[in-house]
Parts: structure tokens; C-alpha cells; sequence
């Protein structure tokens, strides 16, 4: 029965018919804009997150209802996904299945907080989240696809002395497929971001296709902090769990390549927005931002990268300007973010803090003002122009980006805060804005989010970059009709031998 499936689907793409994706917490859809730009449909999603589904229903589906909808894989079987889409038969529905189980479970940034909820020291073990993955499978065993990828942070190579990575390969070989796994990081790949994520791919053994990875298109010398994470991660799968045997050397970038994208390139063109300025003239208070503004660019000659932000297939920059450039309302910190220098995480920002109550404190006190330590003035002075957080133990809680570097890597708490993604330009004295995070993450302009700023920070923050994810799926592609027609060849060779 699977080899007749099989058959069908690769018949299917004979006639030159795009290969149908499934993309399994999709979010907004980073993945699927990849995909889809290499040269495959996205039929359908799975997300839960209500403001992530209808962004992917309004980019991918023209806000179809049924595709905008957000959906339950813990509550949802295959069945009932196509036919709550009208996708036909189970079996005969996708091509490819892509997607990232939810990663908080297994990153070591969340097992602090999800110790103190279960009082256990290994308690992100049993976090209902590192289970999704296993749902996935699920999905995957239904649909009989020719090929899957699945995403996920480095730390899944070693979740609790867990390989999810390998054992998800092992259970992948059992139903039929060859896998394959590695780490890539998106700032090789042309994206302004040095982001380092776990990728696997499989394909159906009917194929008789072998795992690659794409080469890189640009070059850059990672930091310390990133290649320390890829060492780590290395270093487990050679020691600890040396019986690896899916695990595939990443393809080495070269000096003669491309320099990355660098921040500058990404953003450069985009609008500037003055916090100070706004903020002393009202024109920026607290409470939702909404999209309902569009501002036109700079007329700062676009680089190469943003002229694809803006010109991206199906994608491309709405004529009135992007709506979504919009910032935080942070009084406090503005001047702050104006004395820090690029590279400057907490510990510098609390020191120029520090130095800038000393300087009010001494101009106050020469005006003639009787500003006594530990008074009420004295603590409110304070409190305007200190952040609170201690500066030994938040070294990381905020970064002013480097404008000719790519940028560090984009986390979900951008929702909350965006500290960790301060302007480079120290005249504009802010944190980036929704549309500059998306370019930093490969969003091209026409891409939507959906809701206010803080679930959009949100949806990009936890996407897959587009452009990496194109890199993955020309590379998947390519190996695909590869393998179709060294099947057909071979069918031929048959025949003609009979």
C-alpha cells in the first residue's frame, strides 16, 4: 500500500506539479515562505497560537477562514485536519512535511523556571512541550510523505541526556525513510542573523536519495558565544552520545564567499525614527501599537538585501510603505541606549546608567537643589534613569547591535522586550522596531503579522529564517527530482531489457 502511495506522488511530480507541503507548528510561517520561494505549495498548517495562524492564513491562503483558524495537533488527528480543509485522502494529501516542535522545552535558557514549577531537577524532562515532537511523528506516519524536515534548537541534541535529534532519526528509519541531521547558522546562509538551529531531513528510502545539507552562500567568523554553543553541542554528540550515526558535518563556509549581511544592510533603508525627539514632542505614549499607519522609506539607496525585502515574489512592499515600524515606548531608557556603544550588553548599560545619575545628581545639586542620598528625590532621581535588574546577573538582557555585523539571534521574548536588539545608531536611541525585526529574521516587506507589536515581535522571533529555510528546500528539491529520475531511468532500463 505505502509503495503505491509513494508511487503516486512521485507520478504526481512527473507532470511538473509543485510538491505539497504541510508545515506543523508553523507560526507565522517562516518555513512555508522558504519553501514556497524554492518552489513548493503550502497547502496547510498546524499552529495553536491564534495571532501566528491568521498571520500564516492572511500570507499563505489569502485569509481563507478555514486556514486562518489556530489548531490543536494534541486535539486534532490527521483525519480530521483534512477534512476540516478539504485536503481529500489522508494519505494522498502532502509531498513533504515541515515544521519545529515548539523548542522552549528542550532550550537551558527554560529549565530554571520549569524546575521551580515542578520543584524536580530535571523537570523540563517532563515538560508536556518536549512531547510535541512526538506528535509530529504521529503526523508523519499518517501523511507518508516523500520527504520531511524538522527544526529545532541546538539544545535537542542533548535534552536531558537525550539525542531528540537521533532518536528521531532512528523512529524515521523504522517507518521507511533515510535521515539526516546538523546545525546551521542562518548568517551563512545570507540572513542578517547569527542564529544556530538544528535541521533534519528525511527521505522516503524509495527514492533512494542520500541527506545534504546546502553549502553555504556567505562567510563569517562567528563570536565566541556561538562558536562555544556549536563546540558544546559537538562535543556531546562525539562523547556523551557518540552513537551519532545520523549526525552530518555542517558544509564549511569559505573566506572567498560573500560577507554576511550585516545589520546596516538589512536596515539601513528603513525610516529613521528618532525616540528623543518623538518622545519630548508626544508623539509616542504607552500602550498598543497597531498597523494601521504606513510610512514611506528613506531615500538611502537600498543594498542588494533590502531591494529583495522590498521586491520579494508574491511578497512584495505594499506602494504606501511598511505599517509595522513601530518601537517601544521606553522613557527611561532612551538616553541610555543614546551613551551605549556597539556590543554593550547590561553590565555596560548599567554602568553608563550609573554615570548618568552622577551627572543629574551633581547638576541638581549645582542648580541648588538639597538632593540628600536615600531621600525621596534622591530614589526617584534614581529610579529615572537606573534600570532595576542586577547588573552580575543579567549579563545578557540587553545588547546594542553592531551595525557591521550581523545581528545575535532573535528569541520569542522579543514580545515582551526587545533589549536584547538595541539600534546601532545612537542618534535614533531605541530598541528595533516590528518591520526591522523582520528584515533581521529574512521577512521580506508584504510578508503580515498578525495583532498588535507584541504578538508580531513574537511571531517573528519564533520563526525559522525564510531565507535559510529556501536555502534547506532548494537543496530538498533538487534531491527530489534527482531521485525521480534516476527512478524513471531505471524503470525505463527495465522495460527496454524485457
Amino acid at each position: 500500500m505505502t509503495k503505491n502511495i509513494i508511487s503516486r506522488k512521485l507520478e504526481r511530480l512527473r507532470t511538473d506539479a509543485k510538491p505539497r507541503v504541510l508545515d506543523l507548528f508553523a507560526g507565522c510561517g517562516g518555513i512555508s515562505l522558504g519553501f514556497e520561494a524554492a518552489g513548493f505549495e503550502t497547502r496547510a498548517a498546524v499552529e495553536f497560537d491564534p495571532d501566528a495562524a491568521r498571520a500564516h492564513g492572511l500570507n499563505f491562503h489569502g485569509g481563507a477562514e478555514p486556514h486562518s483558524q489556530p489548531i490543536d495537533i494534541t486535539k486534532t488527528t490527521p483525519a480530521e485536519l483534512c477534512a476540516r480543509l478539504g485536503l481529500g485522502k489522508v494519505a494522498e494529501a502532502f509531498d513533504v512535511v515541515v515544521g519545529g516542535p515548539p523548542c522552549q522545552a528542550f532550550a537551558r535558557v527554560g529549565r530554571p523556571k520549569l524546575r521551580e514549577i515542578d520543584d524536580h531537577p530535571e523537570a523540563f524532562i517532563h515538560d508536556p512541550r518536549a512531547q510535541l515532537y512526538k506528535k509530529y511523528l504521529e503526523y508523519v506516519d499518517a501523511f507518508q510523505p516523500l520527504a520531511v524536515l524538522m527544526e529545532n534548537v541546538p539544545d535537542i541534541l542533548n535534552h536531558g541526556g537525550q539525542n531528540i535529534a537521533e532518536e528521531t532519526c532512528e523512529v524515521l528509519e523504522s517507518k521507511g525513510y533515510v535521515c539526516g541531521y546538523t546545525l546551521l547558522n542562518a548568517a551563512f546562509y545570507g540572513v542578517p542573523q547569527m542564529r544556530e538551529r538544528m535541521f533534519l531531513i528525511a527521505y522516503r528510502r524509495e527514492l533512494g536519495a542520500k541527506v545534504s545539507f546546502p553549502s553555504p552562500s556567505h562567510w563569517l567568523i562567528l563570536p565566541p558565544g556561538y562558536e562555544g554553543s556549536r563546540s558544546v553541542a559537538l562535543k556531546t554528540l562525539r562523547g556523551l552520545l557518540s552513537d551519532a550515526h545520523s549526525y552530518i558535518e555542517p558544509p564549511a563556509a569559505s573566506p572567498e564567499l560573500p560577507p554576511a549581511i550585516t545589520a546596516e544592510d538589512a536596515l539601513g533603508d528603513l525610516p529613521t525614527i528618532n525616540a528623543r525627539e518623538l518622545l519630548a514632542a508626544g508623539k509616542i505614549a504607552r500602550g498598543a501599537r497597531r498597523f494601521d499607519t504606513p510610512v514611506g522609506y528613506s531615500r538611502k539607496k537600498p543594498s542588494t538585501y533590502a531591494t529583495l525585502m522590498r521586491t520579494w515574489s508574491g511578497h512584495e512592499a505594499p506602494k504606501e510603505g511598511v505599517s509595522d515600524h513601530l518601537i517601544r515606548y521606553l522613557p527611561r531608557d532612551y538616553e541610555l541606549f543614546a551613551r551605549m556603544n556597539p556590543g554593550d550588553q547590561y553590565p555596560q548599560a548599567h554602568a553608563h546608567a550609573l554615570e548618568m545619575f552622577q551627572e543629574r545628581l551633581a547638576a541638581a545639586r549645582a542648580r541648588g537643589e538639597k538632593i540628600k542620598e536615600g531621600s525621596e528625590k534622591y530614589t526617584a532621581l534614581w529610579d529615572s534613569i537606573v534600570p532595576p535588574y542586577d547588573a552580575s546577573k543579567f549579563p545578557n538582557k540587553w545588547r546594542k547591535m553592531w551595525r557591521d555585523q550581523p545581528a545575535r539571534t532573535l528569541m520569542a521574548h522579543l514580545g515582551k522586550d526587545s533589549y536584547s536588539h538595541i539600534h546601532y545608531d545612537s542618534k535614533q536611541a531605541r530598541t528595533i522596531s516590528v518591520r526591522e525585526a523582520a528584515r533581521l529574521q529574512s521577512f521580506p516587506d508584504g510578508f503580515v503579522f498578525s495583532g498588535t507589536m507584541n504578538p508580531a515581535f513574537k511571531q517573528i522571533g519564533n520563526a525559522v529564517p525564510p531565507l535559510l529555510a529556501a536555502a534547506i528546500a532548494k537543496q530538498m528539491l533538487t534531491t527530489i527530482k534527482q531521485a525521480q529520475r534516476e527512478i524513471v531511468d531505471e524503470s525505463e532500463r527495465a522495460a527496454a531489457a524485457v
